[in-house]
């Protein structure tokens, strides 16, 4: 019999700890990453967690009760651990990191020139693919416009290769080359590889910035077409000419630091803080960036360590990375951060924190931004519900003001999956532990009257049966029919007097409620006006009604899929199936499950079966999710 290994205890696995730089993982009893963190001293560093004398905020007390376990990674220098670490931190998420959940990267013009007619396209992903990538742009509208200028201008083809090969076995041309907008390498004949190369050349040069060669080189294509008597490409050399001549006084990419700056300034209160990030170009403040935090630590924030792990996810992660960086503090490892984003810029890169001058009212400047929108963030004034409640009351011609609202909608698809939600809103604050959901039983197919007519009466013949209190206002989501309907429902429980009024969706674009239909006065809705509160206490009823609809119907969705997808596999019944779905919890993860973790729930034969079946689905389902028609989502159609 093998000896068994010993289990190192976690008071030994804190002697053991190097005293080398790198980063640690705190996993919690379940073995999930809950932190990751680096340190210039493992030793020093995780040990701080587990010393009772040593102050904590709240956030990390919780942290540490938490913590069953930890893992190390040990590095050459502190450089890379900072590294490291923000690539664990993406990989994993761990829920007690500072997480910067705005992954949106500049854009970039990729020129596609490993192939046999290269074009040009806008991307946010760098990648080593042989292609010649371009950028950043800022704005990000410029790139858009130098894609439309050199489609319009340079007219190399916009097509993918997939449309290409079509109009290549057609034997015709598309409509971009009909209205001069590509100049049809497609057809053989419409262009030859050396003019369309000269296009790619231009565009190159043009990407590149050099503008001054591009229109030399222009100038002299244009003397000798027009020494030629080619004038109709005079022209065009000409009208090329002074379309780079113009773009080069817009576009300019400098090295110098004073235009390439990127400005960060924050504001705080309690848990909750906003940051914002200005980018100066060319001396001029061209874009910004807002994110804010809900849960920020009260209890000894260090502003500085929490920059400095901002700044970590967000170069590391995006895909361009300034001259020069300004922040309102200082922090322990911004040397390092310097040094890991200097290799990544391929240049020095600073990173300072001014203390007076011109720079610091930078600073200033976008610390006064960060404060106005943390007030338009998390200090959005209430309104009185009383008044709005009283205000409500007076448009709908009311009894009494009401306080509890109980709102319906239903959700399917072409009658497939149909259910139905209620939602619950008192004294103006949506209440979630009353909301109900309802799968239709008595209709077959798509009758959204039928079902409201089952929903509502449901809904409240059980409020009699257990005599609970009825609402003061009954929404229903829909026109004269669903409310006709909901109406029937309650006339036939008695309760035809409660107050009951249907919400009219908007037509067109806008998402402004237009009027209501208040039972009884149909022919006579009721106008909101805009803006106002009562308008906004209403959209924010039918929206979470429908969102709780939609969000039911999607989750009946998905386990109909699950059924019918398990039920498929030969020797999977409903015991079965239901063991499955207790314990693997959808579809998608008894899809990903191997043999082994399938084996103690339904055997050695059945688990290679349901292995395979799920394996021969994968590249089918794969092939399907290319041809997938976006806005498909449950709800009503």
């Amino acid at each position: 019999m093998a000896a068994s290994t010993p289990v190192i205890t976690l008071d030994e696995k804190l002697q053991l700890l190097p005293a080398q730089p790198g980063c640690y993982m705190h996993k919690n009893a379940r073995g999930e990453i809950i932190y990751v963190g680096k340190a210039k001293s493992l030793r020093n560093r995780v040990r701080q967690y587990f010393q009772s004398s040593r102050a904590m905020d709240a956030k990390t007390q919780k942290l540490v009760s938490r913590i069953a376990d930890f893992e190390i990674v040990v590095t050459d220098t502190e450089a890379e651990a900072l590294v490291l670490e923000a690539n664990l931190i993406k990989l994993h998420k761990p829920r007690f990191n500072v997480l910067l959940k705005d992954d949106k990267q500049y854009p970039h013009l990729k020129l596609t020139i490993g192939e046999d007619f290269p074009r040009v396209v806008r991307t946010r992903r760098v990648e080593k693919d042989g292609s010649l990538y371009f950028g950043p742009y800022l704005p990000a509208v410029l790139a858009d416009r130098t894609v439309a200028l050199i489609n319009r201008e340079f007219q190399l083809r916009t097509c993918s290769d997939e449309v290409y090969a079509i109009y290549q076995r057609a034997g015709r041309p598309c409509m971009e080359y009909q209205i001069k907008r590509c100049l049809g390498p497609c057809q053989k004949g419409l262009c030859r590889p050396e003019q369309y190369g000269e296009a790619v050349r231009d565009v190159r040069l043009l990407l590149e910035g050099k503008a001054a060669e591009l229109a030399s080189d222009l100038e002299s294509r244009m003397e000798c077409a027009a020494e030629e008597l080619r004038f109709e490409h005079a022209a065009k050399y000409r009208d090329l000419l002074r379309t780079v001549n113009a773009l080069g006084e817009t576009q300019k990419m400098t090295s110098d630091p004073e235009s390439d700056l990127d400005i960060f300034g924050y504001y705080r209160d309690a848990h909750q803080l906003a940051l914002h990030l200005f980018t100066m170009r060319e001396g001029r403040i061209i874009g910004r960036r807002e994110f804010y935090w809900e849960d920020a630590p009260v209890d000894n924030f260090d502003p500085g360590a929490f920059l400095g792990t901002v700044l970590e996810q967000y170069y590391l992660s995006g895909n361009y990375v300034p001259l020069e960086i300004h922040v309102p503090v200082d922090w322990e490892s911004r040397e390092a951060l310097e040094a890991v984003l200097s290799e990544k810029r391929g240049r020095r890169v600073h990173i300072h924190d001014p203390q007076r001058g011109r720079k610091r009212e930078l600073i200033d400047l976008v610390e006064k931004n960060a404060r106005l929108g943390f007030d338009g963030r998390f200090r959005v004034i209430k309104p009185d519900m009383t008044r709005v409640l009283a205000e409500l009351q007076e448009l709908l011609g009311l009894p009494a003001a009401p306080q509890r609202i109980e709102s319906f909608d239903i959700s399917h698809i072409q009658g497939s999956e149909n259910v139905a939600a209620m939602v619950v809103c008192e004294a103006g604050e949506m209440k979630k532990s009353e909301y109900r959901k309802f799968s239709i039983r008595s209709v077959e197919g798509a009758d959204d009257f039928a079902s409201m007519n089952e929903v509502v009466g449901r809904r409240y013949s059980r409020l009699l049966k257990e005599n609970k209190p009825l609402p003061d206002l009954i929404f229903i989501d829909g026109g004269k029919g669903q409310l006709s309907a909901a109406s029937a429902a309650m006339h036939a429980l008695g309760l035809g007097d409660l107050p009951m009024v249907g919400i009219v969706k908007p037509r067109g674009r806008h998402a402004d409620i237009s009027h209501l239909l208040v039972k009884g006065r149909e022919d006579e809705p009721v106008t909101l006006e805009k803006p106002s509160p009562v308008l906004r206490l209403v959209q924010l009823i039918r929206d979470e009604t429908h969102r709780f609809a939609v969000s039911y119907h999607r989750h009946k969705r998905a386990m109909r899929d699950f059924r019918s997808e398990l039920t498929s596999i030969p020797g999977v019944g409903e015991k079965t199936k239901e063991r499955l779905l207790r314990n693997f919890g959808s579809l998608k993860r008894v899809s990903e499950a191997t043999e082994a973790e399938l084996r103690p729930f339904v055997g050695e034969k059945l688990a290679t079966q349901i292995v395979a079946h799920f394996r021969e689905q994968r590249p089918k389902q794969e092939k399907q999710e290319t041809r997938t028609v976006p806005g498909l989502e449950g709800g009503k159609r």
